[in-house]
């Protein structure tokens, strides 16, 4: 797992409409709200998604980019970007390799089942790429509101 003060790992990812994202693109210019959900279009990423889509002004205007991560593909995202009329960049982390650099992908229990999938978690990255907040296991409710007062006090 990642702690705050230590340099985010570097990813290259593909987001909603296939251009390739890199952390490398925001470094010295913007703060990155880094979140990883478990998939799109569930009733807690949706409340999630909303929740930063509704304050994705607030977040620009304090230079920071939101970018929701999961496994799902570039098609999937699209769709519910489009179904919800979305206002954040979501990457397909088809591979699971951003999921492991970030250590998100972890072992749950669901029912008294156990299985591997994303723990909802979230990354605050400042423009010289260093990690100030690092949170696992969130609660989507809120979650939004709760980052974006953490990147007023950046």
């Amino acid at each position: 797992m990642l702690n705050a003060q230590q340099a985010a790992p570097n990813f290259s990812s593909v987001n909603e409409n296939n251009e390739t994202i890199s952390l490398g693109d925001f470094k010295g210019k913007q703060n990155l709200v880094l979140y990883f959900y478990p998939k799109d279009d569930t009733p807690g990423c949706t409340i999630e998604a909303n929740q930063f889509t509704a304050l994705a002004n607030e977040f620009a205007a304090l230079d920071t980019v939101v970018i929701g991560v999961s496994k799902d593909d570039c098609a999937s995202h699209q769709t519910f970007i489009d179904k919800y009329n979305l206002k954040i960049m979501l990457l397909a982390d088809t591979t699971g390799e951003l999921c492991e650099a970030y250590g998100v992908w972890q072992e749950k229990e669901k029912n008294g089942e156990k299985k591997m999938g994303i723990v909802r978690s979230t990354f605050i990255i400042d423009k010289q790429g260093q990690l100030v907040d690092v949170e696992y296991g969130v609660t989507a409710d809120g979650h939004a509101q709760a980052i974006l007062e953490k990147i007023k006090q950046l």
